[in-house]
C-alpha cells in the first residue's frame, strides 16, 4: 500500500503534501505536530490559516520545507511527483502512500495510528468507516447498475478510468465506468462517447477542474440520453477521514438520481 515504511519514532514535526492526508492528520488529533501543508489543504479550514504553506502538491517550495526542519514528510504517489519525493528524502524521512481501494485507505489510517502514536483514534475511525461501508452496501445492493463517465478535466477532456480510487468508489456505488478499459486518467474524444459506452450518467467532478453549466451542455450534445450531474470530487477521491462523510453523500446522490 505505501511504497516505504518509516520506522516508528517520535515524529514531532510533520509536513503533509496531500490534502486528504492533512484532513486525516487533524481528525486523528495531530494538529499540534503539523508544521506545513499545501495551498490545496482546504480541510479543515484553519489548516491554511495556522500552518506554513509550502507550495502546491506538484510544485513545492523546498526552502520553506527545509526551514521548518520537519521529522517526516507525507506524500502520495499520485498527488506528488517522483522528483518531489526525492527532494524531500534529502531533508528527512518521507512516507509515500499509494491508494487504490478502501482497504488501502484503511491500511493508511492504521499506519498513521502506529507512526504517530494514535492507535486508539485510528481504530475508532476504522470502526466507524466499517459501519458506514456495511450500511451503504446494504443500501446499494438492489440498486440498478448505471453506466457512467466521470470527467475530471476539460481542454483536453480527461476522465477517471481503471486503476484509480475514483473508479473503485464508482464500482461500490453500482456505477459501471464506461472507460474502465482505459488506465488511470486518459484523454478522451467527446465525439466518441456514444461509441465508447454511451453512458446513462455523466459526472462532472468539482475538482480539479471548475466545470460549469456550459460544459455540461457541451457534453450533453455528444451523448444519446445521458443525464449530466455535478458531483463532489472530494467524496470520490479523498481517501482519508473524508470517507466517513462520503457514504452518506453517495446515498443522497443515488436517491437524487432515481
Amino acid at each position: 500500500m505505501s511504497s516505504n515504511h518509516p520506522s516508528k519514532k517520535n515524529y514531532k514535526k510533520i509536513i503533509s503534501l496531500v490534502p486528504s492526508q492533512t484532513e486525516l492528520l487533524y481528525d486523528l488529533g495531530l494538529e499540534e505536530q503539523i508544521v506545513g501543508v499545501t495551498k490545496f489543504c482546504v480541510h479543515p479550514f484553519l489548516a491554511k490559516q495556522t500552518k506554513q504553506i509550502v507550495g502546491g502538491t506538484k510544485n513545492i517550495k523546498i526552502d520553506r520545507i527545509k526551514a521548518l526542519q520537519p521529522d517526516i514528510i507525507l506524500c502520495n504517489k499520485e498527488e506528488n511527483t517522483k522528483e518531489i519525493v526525492e527532494e524531500c528524502q534529502k531533508i528527512c524521512t518521507v512516507h509515500v502512500s499509494d491508494i487504490f481501494t478502501l482497504q488501502d485507505a484503511k491500511s493508511l489510517i492504521e499506519e498513521y495510528g502506529v507512526l504517530f502514536n494514535k492507535r486508539t483514534e485510528a481504530k475508532s475511525m476504522m470502526n466507524k468507516l466499517d459501519f458506514k461501508v456495511a450500511d451503504f452496501k446494504s443500501f446499494i445492493k438492489n440498486k440498478p447498475i448505471l453506466k457512467v463517465a466521470y470527467f475530471i478535466w476539460r481542454n483536453p477532456w480527461m476522465v477517471a478510468a481503471n486503476n484509480t480510487f475514483i473508479n473503485h468508489l464508482l464500482e461500490l456505488n453500482n456505477f459501471e465506468n464506461i472507460y474502465n478499459n482505459k488506465e488511470r486518467y486518459p484523454e478522451v474524444a467527446l465525439k466518441k462517447i456514444r461509441l465508447e459506452g454511451d453512458p446513462d450518467l455523466v459526472f462532472l467532478s468539482s475538482e480539479p477542474y471548475p466545470f460549469k453549466e456550459e460544459h455540461a451542455f457541451e457534453i450533453g450534445r455528444c451523448t444519446h440520453h445521458a443525464k449530466t450531474v455535478f458531483v463532489d470530487g472530494e467524496m470520490f477521491s479523498w481517501y482519508g477521514s473524508r470517507l466517513l462523510k462520503a457514504f452518506d453523500y453517495f446515498k443522497q446522490l443515488r436517491t437524487r438520481l432515481e
